[in-house]
């Protein structure tokens, strides 16, 4: 958190507010212990700091209007704000092989880029910025993370062998996540760079270190390898897959469901490691000053 660069701007005896995000659904438990907790929070080195949480979609008005100073969003553009449809080959829209359902993905990405920049603006107030990582793609239009896709699909397709799902809530089943091109990101700015009171200042596509195929060229352990990338998935994207099933409301059900998915996507990694192209944006934007 960049309290540090924002005391060297504002004295030290003025508040600041850090006011964080999400959907109504999620537990703020586990951020509020952290922030109390952790030896590196931002509150425990500057007692005018003053931490809260909206819990709203971001794809609307969650803030007062011109009462952000700073906004800062990461790996979080990238969530739909709706599933727009199913997919019939897969679980991630770049890699389906149906034209209808990646244009249908597509709109509803541009859709909600185009609110969410709306919104943002709305809530900054002048001179204000708002500093954005999320997904992206490569200028070649590669959305990267193949491989782990791939294992993702795959696992799926052997628990219905085996019975643990059924092929409808298979195909159900969506990751509604979305890598926006830069033209994608620049597609609501005018020719001078300017949307709804905001002008892009910055706009760097770039390729993430992939952590842990660096630590498998270091323990060359594929047993290791695959865990950690099924691990990861079971915490970012398994949630929104167990929605689809028959149970989604039975915690037995769903937590049988997302052990047999991480096991059997970690062994089909571990059979062939291999490196992540990991595409992502950092945009910085600007309130126009009033």
């Amino acid at each position: 958190m960049p309290i540090g660069a924002l005391r060297k701007r504002i004295e030290r005896e003025r508040a600041v507010s850090v006011i964080h995000t999400d959907l109504p659904e999620s537990d703020f438990n586990g951020l509020f212990h952290t922030l109390a907790d952790d030896p590196e929070s931002y509150l425990r080195n500057d007692p005018q700091v003053f931490a809260s949480a909206v819990g709203r979609s971001f794809y609307e008005q969650i803030l007062p209007a011109d009462s952000v100073t700073l906004g800062w969003s990461s790996w979080s553009v990238q969530w739909l704000s709706r599933i727009p449809a199913t997919i019939p080959d897969h679980i991630e829209a770049a890699y389906s092989g149906d034209a209808k359902t990646r244009t249908i993905f597509a709109a509803q990405a541009d859709a909600d880029w185009r609110a969410f920049l709306t919104h943002r603006s709305a809530e900054l107030r002048s001179g204000g910025r708002m500093v954005v990582l999320t997904m992206a793609l490569t200028d070649g239009g590669d959305f990267g993370y193949r491989p782990i896709l791939a294992a993702i699909y795959g696992a799926l397709e052997d628990l219905v062998a085996q019975g643990e799902i059924t092929v409808r809530e298979l195909a159900r089943m969506v990751i509604p996540t979305v890598g926006r091109s830069r033209a994608d990101l620049l597609a609501p700015f005018d020719e001078k760079g300017r949307f709804s009171g905001l002008s892009m200042s910055q706009l760097e596509i770039f390729l993430a270190e992939d952590r842990i195929w660096k630590q498998y060229e270091a323990d060359r352990d594929a047993s290791a390898y695959g865990a950690r990338w099924a691990a990861f998935s079971r915490a970012s994207v398994f949630p929104t897959m167990a929605l689809a099933l028959e149970q989604a409301n039975d915690p037995a059900r769903v937590a049988r469901f997302m052990a047999a998915e991480e096991g059997r996507m970690a062994a089909r990694l571990a059979e062939r490691p291999e490196p992540c192209v990991m595409p992502l944006a950092k945009l910085v934007l600007t309130k126009e000053l009033a």
